[in-house]
């Protein structure tokens, strides 16, 4: 029997379908959603919720003349369907398939790449810049997430907006989350805004009666009343104060109801914004229900909603969450922050336990690290626990409010390294390089699971501006001691002995400079392992020991080479004038793919043969 879905291969495809045909594919959409996603992973609590939203600005705008950014970008799975990628949707997020996110050379449908929060309105600005220099006629339209809006990009774009262009249309689409559910004042208003009884009872009175009269002009009539009635109901709105209309809320899950706002949007001759409401998880129960865990998902068993796969030991979140709890006990100065990631992080029972303590400050990087900075020079201990790839945005705020002020902040950057099937945009491989060259801050990862608990004491003991990163997943499974140790600055340790060879590795990378000092044992080449430990400073004494008789050091990192650990250990030995070799291993120069964590290290030739066969071959006669 076919489908609706199976008919569709380009959006105007979807000119023809009757309401109750586009209904029915907004079902099979979320039932091809929810089986490809129980098989490769995935986001799915968002994609769940804006299908109507895709069917709807896909009926409606002309593409690709017109132009559509998705914030964030991980809500698209319908997008991708119904934009010339449904026969490769089962590819989803998998090495050399199709991204989970917009990108460019992957469809022309695809005009700006996204994958994290806050720059759809900035991004269509420029597309409608570039549209009105050029004398086009294209819409453009930005839509973005509720947990979005009170990111600061967010707000600096729609402070730009009137004083730009005339004609730009942002979607907002309001499902009350963004990861966590969404906090601050921005969600408050947003949420009086949805949920005004007075102004929901007449606006659904007008639309019933807009919509038995069909003809245009009647509906443009209609939001010409709600525009002069709205005031009576509802404070003056912010979005207007920004110079757009304002139009909402809207049913985001009634097609019909969308697409007459979409085609209003249309014919409007000053930006506008349509406030949309949805639901995020809708369709799935177990989603609907608990949408921050249906955040991100691996697979799972549909009927059940249980994952397919289940880690060995607790992750490094769950380890650091143990962690910083344990120390508050103790400590009362201790206060953790996060950014939207309560429960990514590790946060989720402290915040429970400590809600005093506990600061959600949205999607808001650069506004968490000077927070954690003015608690921090008031004598409080703040730690910010962040997504290695988010915490990019904060650099600035790292050296100018902290580390120039020499401020006891911790920052713990979870997800450090390769994260796998969400590709580029979510990589955390670039945290080394960025801020090693900062003065006065202390950089570590640990190499275990009781490694990270006693560098956590120790930052706090140490009262300097100090970054922890960790890796997803899980770690060896080493017991976390009940009494943590204070570790002394700057020390590495010896796991294995060796002379000739000595492999320095960061944390994950451990395991697999183990096997590889193993295979070269068994070819007669003695190396030792040194879990380096701390990034900045170097254990400078043990490196300088060693290079009285190592032939060779080998570095091995979860992070970019280029300006990296291996360069820094490179760079001190280079000053001591080490006459033997420095071979590193990492990511290189590039933009590393979407693919599977296994995938990705064999393709780049993070194996422990690889790595033995290049030493072999380097440093063996």
């Amino acid at each position: 029997m076919s489908t609706i879905l199976e008919k569709i291969n380009l959006p105007q495809d979807l000119r023809k379908l009757t309401l109750q045909e586009m209904e029915q594919l907004a079902g099979e959409i979320r039932g091809t959603i929810i089986d490809t996603v129980s098989r490769t992973g995935g986001h799915l609590a968002a994609n769940l919720g804006v299908v109507e939203l895709t069917i709807a600005l896909l009926k409606t705008f002309d593409l690709p003349a017109d132009k559509i950014v998705w914030d964030v970008g991980h809500q698209t799975y319908a997008w991708k369907m119904l934009t010339g990628r449904k026969d490769r949707f089962n590819t989803l997020r998998q090495y050399d398939g199709i991204s989970g996110f917009p990108k460019r050379d992957e469809s022309e449908f695809d005009v700006f790449g996204t994958g994290h929060s806050g720059t759809a309105i900035s991004a269509a600005l420029g597309l409608a810049v570039a549209r009105d220099r050029k004398g086009d006629h294209g819409h453009v339209i930005a839509i973005l997430g509720d947990g979005s809006l009170g990111c600061g990009i967010s707000l600096e774009g729609l402070n730009n907006v009137a004083v730009t262009t005339n004609r730009l249309i942002v979607i907002l689409n309001d499902n009350e989350m963004s990861i966590s559910a969404n906090v601050g004042a921005t969600a408050r208003y947003l949420g009086r805004l949805l949920a005004s009884p007075r102004y929901n009872r007449w606006k659904g009175s007008m639309e019933g009666a807009a919509r038995k009269l069909r003809l245009g002009l009647l509906r443009h009539l209609y939001y010409k009343i709600e525009e002069a009635t709205k005031g009576i109901f509802l404070r003056s709105v912010l979005f207007e104060e920004f110079g757009l209309r304002y139009i909402g809320p809207i049913d985001g899950h009634n097609i019909d109801s969308l697409a007459d706002a979409f085609t209003i949007a249309k014919n409007y001759d000053r930006p506008i914004l349509l406030h949309v409401s949805t639901q995020k998880g809708r369709g799935y129960p177990p989603a609907e229900a608990e949408p921050e865990e249906w955040h991100g998902k691996s697979s799972f068993n549909i009927a059940t909603g249980i994952p397919l796969s289940k880690a060995t030991f607790p992750g490094y979140s769950s380890i650091f969450g143990s962690a910083i709890e344990r120390l508050a006990v103790n400590d009362d100065r201790i206060v953790a922050i996060t950014a939207a990631m309560s429960a990514g992080t590790g946060l989720t029972t402290f915040a429970k336990r400590f809600p005093g303590r506990f600061f959600d400050v949205g999607i808001c990087e650069e506004h968490a690290v000077v927070f954690a900075a003015g608690m921090a020079a008031a004598g409080l201990r703040p730690v910010f626990a962040v997504y290695s790839s988010f915490s990019q945005r904060a650099i600035d705020c790292v050296i100018h409010d902290v580390c120039l002020q020499n401020l006891p902040v911790v920052i713990c950057l979870d997800r450090a390294g390769i994260v796998g099937d969400d590709g580029p945009t979510h990589h955390g491989v670039f945290d080394i390089a960025l801020l090693m060259g900062i003065p006065g801050l202390i950089i570590a990862q640990p190499g275990d699971e009781a490694d990270l608990a006693n560098l956590l004491h120790s930052a706090f003991k140490w009262g300097k501006p100090v970054v922890i990163r960790y890796p997803r997943g899980s770690g060896p499974g080493v017991q976390v001691p009940d009494s943590p140790v204070e570790l002394k600055i700057g020390k590495a340790s010896i796991i294995r002995a060796g002379k000739k060879i000595q492999i320095w590795a960061l944390g994950d990378m451990i395991p697999l400079a183990e096997r590889a000092s193993i295979l070269l044992g068994k070819q007669g080449l003695e190396a030792g392992v040194v879990n380096a430990r701390f990034i900045k400073p170097l254990d400078t004494e043990l490196l300088e020991a060693q290079a009285s008789s190592a032939d060779a050091f080998v570095t091995i990192e979860n992070g970019v080479l280029n300006g990296g650990f291996g360069s820094a250990v490179q760079s001190f030995l280079a000053g001591k004038h080490y006459e033997g070799s420095v071979l590193k291993f990492g990511w290189p120069d590039q933009f590393i793919p979407q693919g599977s964590y296994s995938e990705l290290m064999n393709s780049f030739g993070l194996t422990a043969e690889n790595i033995a066969a290049t030493i072999l071959s380097e440093f063996v006669a």
